[in-house]
Parts: structure tokens; sequence; C-alpha cells
């Protein structure tokens, strides 16, 4: 069921390299400057993932230009927690963190349970199937929870 497109959104998982970046453009490309759209990590140790990339072009979303960070990094940088309307944890870790660091703010947080498709699959194929199972279970879930796509081409 579609509900009110809040004003901010966070992604957030463990590393900030596949899902939540993923979520971020596929947000950003269907509603476009609708609502305020940002990802991070509980870890900021990986560089965005090649196949993330691939499989978000094959929809017209570049990923490539993304660069991963912590929720302390995005602090740092002036990003508030706070000041989310909505945060979408696409980990249990991710959501255990979100939690916590949210815990004096009245910051809605959701988990989504999106596969992590990184250790799945043997060669280029395999694997891209696994990258495209969780970037199209991110496609339904942002439709469902926020409706149609605004944006032309989404």
């Amino acid at each position: 069921m579609s509900q009110d497109l809040p004003q901010s959104v966070l992604f957030c998982c463990d590393h900030n390299a596949i899902r939540s970046p993923m979520a971020e453009g596929l947000m950003k490309k269907f509603y476009g400057h609708s609502s305020y759209v940002q990802s991070a990590g509980v870890h900021n140790d990986l560089e965005i993932d090649g196949f993330a990339i691939a499989v978000c072009a094959e929809l017209g979303v570049e990923l490539e230009s993304h660069r991963s960070r912590s929720f302390d990094e995005m602090e740092q940088w002036g990003d508030d927690l706070s000041g989310f309307d909505l945060i979408v944890a696409l980990s249990p870790a991710a959501q255990r963190h979100a939690l916590e660091l949210t815990r004096h703010f009245h910051v809605d947080v959701e988990y989504w349970a999106i596969m992590d498709p990184s250790g799945i699959g043997e060669g280029r194929d395999a694997k891209l199937d696994a990258y495209r199972q969780s970037r199209d279970m991110l496609v339904k879930r942002i439709r469902d929870r926020f409706g149609a796509p605004t944006e032309a081409g989404a």
C-alpha cells in the first residue's frame, strides 16, 4: 500500500556498497527531487560494487559516482539523522545501528529484508542474476511503499 512520499529518506545497509546505494539510486530515479534521499552503511570499508553498478545501469540508474560512507561519516559531513523522516534498514545490523542512533529522536525506522547478493553465484552470469534479484526486490518494495514513480521514464 503506497503512502505519501516522505520529505527525506535514508537507506542503510552494512557497507553502503550494494543494497543501500541501489535503493538510493532507484528512489531518485523514480521520484526525482520530490524527496531528499541518501544512503549510508554501518561501515565504510568497501567501494561501490561493480555488479550493483551494472544491474542498476540496466534500468538507467547511474551508480558509478557513488561514494560509500558510514553513519559516522554522514554525521561528520553534516547530515543529521534526526533530520530524516524515514530510515529504511536493509540489513539487521543496519536496523540495530539506526535504532540505536535515533533512540532520542522521532524518526521512523523500517526494516526491509533484502537479500545480500554479494556471496551468491559462481561466474559472472550467476552473480548478475543474484544482483538483479536484489535490485528487483528493492524496486517492488519502493513502489509498494511510495507508489507509482513520478519521473518520466521510471
